[in-house]
């Protein structure tokens, strides 16, 4: 885990969808405060530095609020409507000894057998839940596909954790499956599934009398 990250945070006086809008506006981003059987305390954090410290994978952070700093995790982010700019957190007070559940980015690496094949490999979940100490937060956990076939999946109980990190997110969750890719069909395969127009029951049915007596409508 990188050092603990330090993030000073303002009291929100006022709380409400209206006000949170306007601390997005001004470059804050609305965020509560809770755990260890304090009060629940709504703050804002510099909507910078938070992004900064995440995409640089910190998961602890040191949150300044007035006089007093505490060491916190991001229990949960809420996202907008695109699931682009952050837009609220979850900040949970811990103490750097203690076990916590947290969730995970999930990184796939590597290129997978199935792809030489025509295969294409599809995640279809972008976290994990573990357990673990504060101090052994990974930043990511690592998931490598090089050994996934065509037809092939993995779940959550197949993949090998870091050191003192525990699974919780039930084993059974789907991470990774590789499937073919139907292939476009020509346009002659597309005509020949063109069904034949069917013939009018009158137009057979004179085709019918005509055969039978040798005779046409120029003839008679």
């Amino acid at each position: 885990m990188e050092e603990t990250l330090v993030l000073k945070a303002e009291i929100r006086e006022r709380v409400g969808t209206r006000y949170a809008a306007k601390e997005r506006k001004d470059g804050r981003i609305p965020a509560v405060v809770y755990g260890h059987k304090q009060e629940t305390v709504a703050v804002s954090l510099d909507e910078h530095s938070l992004v900064e410290g995440i995409h640089h994978g910190h998961r602890v952070f040191n949150v300044q609020i007035g006089n007093k700093n505490e060491t916190m995790i991001i229990k949960e982010m809420q996202y907008d409507h695109l699931g682009r700019d952050i837009i609220h957190v979850d900040l949970m007070r811990v103490d750097v000894t203690e076990t916590v559940r947290v969730a995970v980015p999930i990184e796939l690496k590597g290129t997978a057998k199935g792809v030489h094949e025509g295969g294409v490999v599809e995640g279809h979940t972008d976290h994990l839940e573990i357990e673990c100490k504060v101090t052994d937060i990974p930043e990511t956990i690592v998931v490598w596909v090089k050994e996934i076939d065509v037809g092939d999946t993995l779940h959550a109980g197949d993949i090998e954790l870091p050191s003192g990190v525990k699974l919780v997110s039930a084993p059974s969750t789907l991470l990774v499956t590789c499937s073919l890719v139907a292939a476009a069909k020509s346009t002659e395969e597309l005509e020949e599934e063109i069904p034949a127009a069917p013939e009018v029951i009158g137009e057979a049915k004179e085709k019918v009398e005509e055969a039978e007596d040798g005779t046409s409508e120029e003839s008679r």
